[in-house]
């Protein structure tokens, strides 16, 4: 049954390099087992927290819970352990990521092995866990603070912060970077003490070198994606950010990127697009998809409608890191500092909203005539300032705008009837606005 729904709600995909993600996904949770097997530390991490070179550079394997829990939604196993949680007291309203990742944790802690019909195996039990407070996330405080009761491992909670928009980033980038190579330090020795594994300096400066090539590469393949015809959509892009999110710093993420910089490049030399006739070019906002439907793309699709980019789930752009900065989290922390603060100084002079920044450039650069975004339901970090950025992005961009509303875990909240009766209007709506300002219908 799940596989016939399965069948039904994946979305069809464009280009032949992100066919290989689901076996790379695969074999890299195959991985965690075999590491746990030979006795090499499993770490909990979250993405994007600074952390997965550390880990890997100390000889342990990075183990990624709220990734596995949008691949049990796209396979639409997450409902046992959802109701697992909430009945061992987790609110339905708090994050799916984090209230299915709880509930297989309370099964597995209940069984003493993951459950039997558990997706990929299942995850094995962690040694270690990491937390962060990047992008402001309780989840990412308070998720593996709640797995504790179900793993009983040391945790440390990394306070990455978040700068703020409002002031000049050049007057306060010393005391971030300071604060944050502290907290990059303090995780070091709390892995250090744990696990009696030391840091190899050399291996982490490696890693990053490792990590700037491949991020800098998926940019520049994103980069192409301004070409019309659009070359590759976001539902490929979607799968292609997984082994960038969980195997950054590895030779198998880098040459996966220069893979996709190659497919991206024939098909724009070749004029090869998504769908034979592009009638509007779509911006997928700052949200979180329903993983469990992403077909919802190819219901656009054939209405004439393609997403050439997203706003969620990309590479970052390539910044400067000041030549001094040469010890390893120094520059672990300029890289995330400058990246962080992109577009603060931009925002600062204009619209005040560094996302909203982001989406000016996104329209412009990729010739976007809408924006959709998804507001997930139980995500509220990420999706409570929307309508703040849609009413801001408004004073600058005047274009149509479309919000889907579901989670990102939970397909219980999903009706394909109501994303259809939405599609068909916005179409419409973005076919008046193109003609009223162009013209051309």
């Amino acid at each position: 049954m799940a596989e016939e729904s399965k069948s039904k709600t994946g979305a069809v995909k464009s280009t032949d390099i992100v066919k290989r993600v689901p076996r790379l996904i695969k074999t890299m949770l195959s991985e965690t087992h075999e590491a746990k097997a030979q006795g090499r530390p499993l770490v909990y991490c979250f993405i994007f927290s600074l952390c997965d070179e550390i880990v890997r550079a100390m000889g342990m394997t990075p183990v990624w819970p709220e990734n596995w829990a949008a691949f049990c939604a796209a396979l639409h196993l997450t409902e046992g352990y959802l109701n697992k949680a909430n009945a061992a007291g987790f609110s339905d309203k708090l994050c799916t990521y984090s209230t299915c990742g709880l509930g297989f944790d309370i099964m597995r802690s209940e069984l003493g092995e993951a459950p039997p019909d558990s997706p990929f195996g299942g995850l094995p039990k962690p040694d270690v866990m990491i937390g962060a407070g990047l992008l402001l996330c309780d989840a990412r405080h308070k998720w593996f603070q709640s797995a504790q009761q179900y793993t009983n491992v040391p945790l440390y909670n990394m306070g990455v912060m978040t700068p703020p928009y409002d002031v000049d980033p050049n007057e306060v980038e010393g005391y971030y970077i300071e604060y944050m190579v502290e907290e990059l330090r303090g995780l070091v020795e709390f892995l250090e003490k744990v696990t009696g594994r030391k840091m190899n300096w050399d291996d982490l400066s490696h890693l990053l070198d490792v990590s700037d090539e491949t991020n800098d590469i998926w940019y520049k393949a994103y980069q192409l994606r301004k070409a019309v015809p659009a070359p590759m959509p976001t539902e490929d892009a979607l799968s292609a950010f997984a082994p960038n999110a969980c195997l950054m710093g590895t030779n198998i993420a880098l040459d996966f990127c220069r893979d996709l910089y190659k497919e991206v490049k024939y098909r724009v030399d070749n004029k090869i697009g998504v769908i034979p006739d592009e009638k509007f070019r779509l911006l997928w906002g700052i949200g979180i998809p329903p993983w469990y439907a992403l077909m919802l793309f190819n219901l656009f699709e054939q209405r004439g409608a393609v997403f050439p980019i997203e706003a969620m789930y990309r590479p970052w752009e390539p910044v400067e890191i000041p030549k001094g900065a040469t010890h390893p989290l120094e520059r672990l922390a300029w890289r995330f500092y400058r990246r962080a603060t992109y577009r603060h100084d931009k925002a600062r002079k204009r619209s005040g909203d560094a996302d909203v920044e982001l989406l000016i450039d996104y329209i412009d650069d990729y010739k976007i005539d809408g924006v959709v975004l998804h507001r997930a339901y139980s995500c509220r970090t990420l999706h409570v300032g929307q309508l703040h950025q849609l009413a801001v992005l408004k004073q600058y961009r005047n274009l149509p705008t479309l919000i889907l509303e579901s989670d990102m875990v939970d397909m219980r909240s999903f009706s394909e009837d109501d994303v259809n009766s939405k599609i068909e209007t916005f179409i419409e709506v973005l076919d008046a606005h193109k003609t009223k300002t162009t013209g051309k219908g």
